[in-house]
């Protein structure tokens, strides 16, 4: 499969926001990304979501993340937002199903990731992964343990098939939603999905309808987002693999999580020696704005009891 880069998108962003956009060569694609706060302060590298594009992490959280003391870094993962989509037929749900015709793994989506703080000359650094991020960050630190210095996983699982399942009403959603065909719909859309997926009582739909349409405007491919489910889907169960990482570890779930079920986060926090477990009431499968405090503080936590 060739890689395919899409730019177009750019012309719909404003200069400041394009300024802050560098391209990284690595793993024989582009990824795209943004910096937060000083390059000589400990890096913080955070990893998105499926179909997710960078910006899903708040600019708020970033800059108090870096005003922390910390060198933020946020990308879009391959096959969305402004990094390379990949040229290959979006897989079938029976492809899916039966592990078959996938472009890529997991594992190329942890080698982009390490390749960009290679490209950045970081050697070690903190990592956050959120829901699909967190495979991608579990795959990195058993990879190269080493370089990771704290790690934390918020709304995501092991891998296994057995925990981490999402509820009927999620399954109807995600296999009657057909791909949206423009601006307004994709925004009308992200509202619909957020009311069944997101933190009940705390989701902000007027948030999601400005995200959603900078996510429209920067990059639209629903393609891209299959071939990332079927890696999704294509992923080990890494449960017997995580009981040997080190590493300071924070798992943060939301207790009322539709789309990835808490038992994933207390099967991660079970697996990892000596990881804390954070269960948030009233939190769903989404960074509602009403959170974005509370889950800053709990990775500087993390990362000022691993200093100290």
């Amino acid at each position: 499969m060739d890689p395919v880069t899409t730019t177009d998108a750019d012309a719909n962003r404003s200069d400041s926001a394009l300024d802050r956009i560098r391209r990284a060569p690595v793993n024989g694609i582009e990824i795209a990304y943004e910096t937060f706060g000083d390059p000589n302060d400990p890096a913080l590298l955070l990893v998105m979501g499926l179909g997710t594009q960078m910006i899903a992490w708040p600019d708020a959280m970033c800059e108090t993340l870096a005003a922390s003391g910390l060198h933020v870094i946020r990308y879009d993962n391959r096959d969305v937002g402004l990094s390379t989509h990949i040229d290959a037929p979006a897989p079938s749900i029976p492809d899916m199903l039966l592990r078959r015709n996938t472009p890529y793994q997991i594992t190329d989506m942890a080698d982009d990731a390490v390749g960009l703080v290679d490209h950045l000359g970081i050697d070690r650094y903190h990592l956050v992964g959120v829901s699909m991020g967190g495979f991608i960050s579990q795959t990195i630190a058993l990879a190269q343990p080493e370089r990771i210095r704290t790690l934390s996983l918020i709304m995501t699982s092991t891998g296994s098939k057995k925990v981490g399942k999402p509820n009927a009403g999620v399954i109807r959603r995600m296999a009657t939603q057909a791909p949206a065909t423009s601006r307004q719909q994709a925004i009308e859309d992200a509202v619909t999905t957020y009311g069944v997926i997101g933190s009940p009582g705390h989701v902000d739909n007027d948030v999601v309808r400005s995200l959603a349409g900078e996510a429209f405007d920067r990059s639209h491919d629903p393609d891209g987002r299959q071939r990332q489910l079927a890696a999704i889907l294509a992923q080990p169960d890494r449960t017997a693999e995580l009981r040997r990482l080190t590493m300071p570890t924070l798992v943060v779930h939301g207790l009322d999580d539709p789309l990835v079920a808490v038992s994933g986060g207390l099967a991660i926090a079970k697996a990892i020696p000596r990881a804390t477990f954070i269960g948030h009431s009233g939190m769903g499968h989404d960074l509602p704005r009403s959170m974005w405090e509370v889950l800053t503080e709990d990775i500087l936590r993390l990362i000022a009891s691993a200093s100290a």
